[in-house]
């Protein structure tokens, strides 16, 4: 019976872990032992960096919020408490479009607001 070798798989490994890390500095993309390792760091880097993308868009939308409610006479946190307590459900992803695009629907929306404490 022939003998078998794990060249060819060993290659194919290799050569996705060389693929994955194209285009990094140096020897980071061209020695398979550092290519991994730098493989391996920007996977965790990556990882991250989706759960904090969430963070960052959450605090943007805050941040519109509260100046559009500002420019009414009110702060972030009280809008929000007139909102909760009015059964508004909406979003801060909408909240801060609205305040964007819709400025007469989002003054609406804070009088409601105001209303409702």
């Amino acid at each position: 019976m022939a003998r078998i070798k794990g060249a060819m798989m060993t290659r194919k490994r290799r050569n996705k872990t060389l693929k994955l890390a194209k285009g990094y500095y140096g020897a980071k993309s061209k020695h398979f032992k550092m290519a991994k390792q730098q493989v391996m760091k920007s996977g965790n880097y990556a990882f991250a960096g989706r759960k904090q993308k969430k963070r960052d868009f959450r605090r943007l939308w805050i941040t519109r919020i509260s100046a559009a409610v500002k420019m009414h006479g009110m702060n972030y946190s009280t809008f929000m408490n007139g909102l909760k307590k009015a059964g508004v459900t909406l979003n801060r992803k909408m909240l801060s479009e609205m305040a964007i695009h819709d400025a007469a629907a989002f003054a609406s929306l804070v009088e409601v607001a105001k209303k409702a404490l």
